[in-house]
């Protein structure tokens, strides 16, 4: 058995019926790649590149904003 990879645009229209029509192709098996879980690390650089955090000016402003 060979494997082959494909890595396509999943936003691209052509590519996503070229990749539909493979799948129903009962001769091939197709696997999805698992994905690993974001560590915490991971998670909040994610967060900072969203904007989703809180800057303070004091570690009493840090747990106001905490409380509330």
């Amino acid at each position: 058995m060979a494997t082959m990879t494909i890595t396509y645009d999943g936003r691209n229209r052509a590519a996503r019926a070229v990749a539909e029509m493979l799948r129903s192709l009962d001769f091939l098996h197709i696997t999805e790649p698992k994905r690993k879980p974001m560590s915490s690390v991971d998670r909040s650089l994610a967060e900072f590149e969203r904007g989703e955090t809180t800057v303070c000016d004091t570690f009493e402003d840090y747990l106001k904003s905490i409380e509330a």
